[in-house]
């Protein structure tokens, strides 16, 4: 019971230092004795005092405590009996097998020493044995490596003698190489016994070697040799010991004539695009040319594997070679990818310089030509996607002008829409067509290009970014907003040197196209081909911000439908500026009919109309009655004044006219005249007439009228009445401006009487229906 109440922790811990303390007893136990002296936890010490530790417990327990303590310690002790009992059994075995090891140990080695004497008497039997054997033999070893040697010594003087005969049948097979090797392996015997025994040898074979030095050096410098032949007589003269170091600076030469050859040739690179346009035409033709290419640059590459051989130092000289060839190569690409070409063309060609590079890599891995040629291409891949938007920027402009040639020649019934549908067609169509050009460049699995992939991403997005930014300056500059460049003059000096104001129209809904449909596709496709990039760094933003583009040409279309409308305008205003300046108005004539200026103006505006229904679509119907607005008191003015006029003095009537003008415009309605111009017929047409009616009201503040020419503003503003509500939305705005001319117009008069109402319709409904005979109504 007494083991089951104290707790396992205790016990173990109890355990371990009774243990410890009895196989390996610590001396700085007794440092800490005095310290638990007086505790209840001195009893496992050294100093334990059993009197004192029992004065201890019993005044500081009951009873009860006394006979539980009595109980723990019988099971301690117990324990720790048991424990002792196994440690001296556990040593007790171990004490036994040491002890058998040792016997087994000991009765093994018994037999060894005898085992061992008996092997060294056989070890020096078998060598007894083996000398007796060499002494034996021993002569007739002798005696054949003796006759070993001296055959040895007949072969090589058998050589010796035949040495010029066989360079003179090296020399005349040109077999240089065997001549060499024969040479010099007999140079050794020619500088011991040259000038003794073999004299003659010696003399004949220095004359052959002087010919074939002579032939070496004839194929070094010759022309017809190819390169690698010309190396490798190079090589074989620097066996001979012949000075060749001088002979670097005219191998050298030699190669860098060579580079000339190797050069891509323009027709090379047109029949690489032949090749790969059309591979069933161009392969066998095409092929050729090419495969020849690769054979004079893999030449070119095994003669600089010979001329390192030759020249060790010469590594820089050859770097620089290699990099020339590289430069020119694209160069050559430079220049062929201004012109228009598909992206299957720059592949032929990129394909070409990459196998040349990666051939010139193989030998002169020093120069790191890989490395070198990404930097170069970045240059003509740069350029190509460049010059690719380029020509579609110069699309897009041929299909615009188009306006001026078809308004000249009229051969189309709606040019303005041809040349609108058009350009929506190259601007979208072309940029599809571009997007799907370069993803063949991102698809091919060519080296070159797949290193470059993260860059052409980043080219392509820039690229249209950059060609949506010339195309706005474009349209500024086709539209005479600005002034154009010495390269731009053609735009708008080969087709006359007034910009039309179709091409103005056509130029504002072509930028709403742009915003509203060729961005969002662009973008779309740009997504899902074009994404990643990152060669240009994240810290510049994106390439290809279409918000930015879309707010451009939102901007862009709304200047050039305002600038299109200031062209009308102003065309107009110069009409009517003419018919106010030109008559004498003071000694105007009674009118008998509508002025020709009133023609003139409604011709103008049907012009207008029939530009911006070929454009524009139509708007909704909102058109704002004069009941609506302001005509009921503009009406009643105008009666009033009418028949004030009739019943009154001309001073009377002249100054009644003017205070009831200011009183009317104190009180009546405020009329909206000036409105944000929308894209729809109506809205461009309307603020159009507005703005001339403007302009017409202050050219007759300019001037003084005599009755008569005041009544003819009255017949020709009255007239007009009529036209204009068939061809604005805002009739009420267009009544209020028709009136306000007419005040205009009394208030510079002398005699502001008016006609007489009968006289006025009579006057009127002559020229309309003349009018309506002129122009027929079309369904």
């Amino acid at each position: 019971m007494g083991t089951e109440d104290v707790p396992l922790d205790d016990k173990a811990k109890r355990m371990r230092d009774l243990l410890s303390s009895f196989y390996s007893p610590d001396p700085s136990s007794t440092n800490d004795a005095s310290s638990n002296h007086g505790s209840l936890d001195a009893i496992d010490t050294t100093s334990f005092d059993a009197d004192q530790y029992m004065n201890l417990l019993i005044r500081k327990s009951n009873l009860e405590a006394l006979l539980q303590r009595h109980v723990e310690m019988a099971a301690e002790i117990k324990n720790i009996d048991t424990d002792l009992q196994m440690l001296v059994y556990e040593n007790y075995n171990k004490f036994i097998s040491a002890t058998d090891a040792i016997k087994r140990m000991k009765s093994n080695i018994v037999g060894m020493e005898t085992n061992m004497d008996h092997l060294l008497d056989k070890i020096m039997s078998v060598q007894s044995k083996s000398d007796g054997v060499n002494t034996s033999l021993f002569e007739k070893r002798e005696h054949i490596e003796k006759l070993h040697r001296t055959r040895n010594l007949l072969r090589k003087v058998q050589f010796i003698y035949d040495l010029p005969v066989r360079l003179e049948k090296c020399i005349k097979s040109e077999a240089y190489a065997d001549a060499v090797k024969f040479y010099t392996g007999a140079m050794p015997i020619f500088k011991a016994y040259g000038d003794s025994s073999f004299q003659d040898c010696k003399q004949a074979s220095e004359e052959a070697i002087a010919i074939i030095v002579k032939n070496l050096q004839g194929k070094l410098f010759s022309d017809s040799e190819s390169i690698q032949a010309r190396a490798e007589a190079a090589v074989l003269l620097k066996q001979l010991d012949f000075p060749v170091d001088s002979l670097q600076a005219k191998l050298l030469e030699k190669l860098k004539e060579s580079l000339g050859d190797l050069q891509l040739k323009p027709d090379e690179i047109e029949n690489v695009s032949v090749e790969s346009n059309d591979p069933k035409q161009g392969e066998v033709s095409d092929s050729i040319p090419i495969a020849a290419h690769e054979g004079s640059v893999l030449g070119f590459a095994e003669a600089i594997r010979a001329y390192r051989v030759i020249f060790p130092d010469s590594e820089g000289q050859l770097t620089k070679l290699a990099q020339d060839l590289v430069v020119k190569h694209f160069e050559t690409t430079q220049q062929y990818v201004k012109g228009l070409i598909s992206s299957g063309s720059l592949l032929g060609v990129l394909r070409i310089i990459w196998t040349d590079v990666l051939l010139m890599d193989e030998v002169l891995s020093e120069a790191v030509l890989p490395g070198f040629s990404l930097e170069a291409a970045q240059v003509a891949l740069k350029q190509y996607v460049a010059s690719t938007f380029s020509y579609l920027l110069g699309d897009i402009s041929d299909a615009l002008l188009r306006v001026n040639v078809s308004s000249k020649e009229a051969a189309e019934e709606l040019p303005l829409q041809v040349a609108l549908e058009a350009s929506k067609k190259a601007v979208l169509q072309g940029s599809m067509d571009v997007l799907l050009d370069f993803r063949k460049l991102l698809d091919d699995d060519l080296g070159l290009l797949v290193q470059l992939r993260d860059f052409i991403i980043d080219w392509v997005q820039e690229g249209f970014q950059d060609f949506f930014r010339a195309l706005d300056d474009r349209f500024l500059l086709l539209s005479g907003r600005k002034s154009s460049s010495s390269q731009d003059q053609d735009l708008t000096g080969a087709h006359g040197e007034k910009v039309l104001a179709g091409l103005v129209l056509v130029l504002a809904q072509l930028s709403v196209f742009i915003e509203q449909t060729a961005v969002p596709r662009i973008t779309e496709e740009i997504a899902a081909s074009f994404s990643g990039g990152g060669g240009r760094g994240y810290e510049n933003g994106p390439a290809f911000v279409p918000g930015e583009i879309c707010r451009i040409f939102r901007s862009a279309g709304e200047k050039l439908l305002l600038h299109y409308t200031k062209m009308r305008t102003q065309k107009v205003s110069t009409l009517l500026r003419k018919r106010f300046t030109t008559p004498n108005w003071v000694k105007h004539k009674e009118p008998r009919e509508v002025h020709m200026f009133v023609d003139l103006f409604l011709q103008e505006l049907k012009e207008i109309g029939s530009e911006v229904r070929q454009i524009l679509p139509q708007g909704l119907s909102r058109k704002h009655r004069r009941s609506d607005s302001n005509g009921s008191t503009a009406s009643s003015r105008s009666n009033q004044l009418r028949d004030d006029k009739m019943t009154r003095s001309n001073t009377q009537r002249a100054r009644s006219q003017l205070l009831e003008t200011h009183l009317a415009k104190l009180f009546k309605q405020k009329v909206e005249i000036f409105t944000k111009v929308e894209y729809t017929q109506e809205s461009v047409v309307t603020t159009i007439v507005k703005l001339c009616l403007k302009s017409l009201q202050e050219f007759a503040r300019l001037q003084t009228f005599n009755r008569s020419g005041f009544q003819q503003i009255q017949l020709d503003i009255q007239f007009l009445r009529t036209p204009l509500k068939e061809t604005v939305e805002d009739e009420a705005a267009i009544d209020f401006l028709l009136d306000e001319v007419i005040v205009a117009a009394s208030e510079r008069c002398l005699d502001p009487i008016p006609l007489e109402p009968p006289i006025l319709d009579r006057l009127i409904q002559a020229k309309l229906a003349k009018w309506k005979e002129q122009n027929p109504v079309t369904p």
